[in-house]
């Protein structure tokens, strides 16, 4: 997932195995290493949920793309390796971390308007 040159950066925390705080330096690959299990995990399960599509619905997909929200799309490059891996443009919301409570506020400022779209 890194692009480019590594970036190195200084991590600070409590030594596991001395119990006492420590600074150490870490590269971007090895957090892209430590982390690619998991990212190809979440990877699978969006084919997974891609295959199981309906074809009208895939069709919208293909031509208007993903789009990610949460903590984990923060991760740097996160939308390029899933556009490159998919083969679906991915792209990342504005304020990944708060845009769903932002729209639940929206939704409950006008609870009768946001019902009433469901019983169209």
């Amino acid at each position: 997932m890194a692009v480019g040159e590594p970036q190195i950066i200084e991590v600070k925390g409590r030594d596991s195995v001395m119990g006492l705080p420590r600074t150490v330096q870490i590269t971007s690959r090895e957090v892209t290493s430590a982390i690619s299990p998991v990212l190809n995990m979440m990877l699978a399960g969006v084919k997974e949920v891609l295959e199981d599509t309906p074809p009208e619905l895939a069709s919208d997909i293909i031509d208007k793309g993903i789009v990610m929200s949460g903590g984990t799309s923060l991760l740097k490059n996160i939308d390029k390796y899933f556009t490159d891996s998919l083969g679906v443009p991915v792209y990342v919301v504005e304020d990944p971390l708060y845009c769903v409570i932002k729209g639940l506020e929206e939704i409950s400022k006008d609870k009768d308007a946001f019902e009433a779209a469901f019983r169209r």
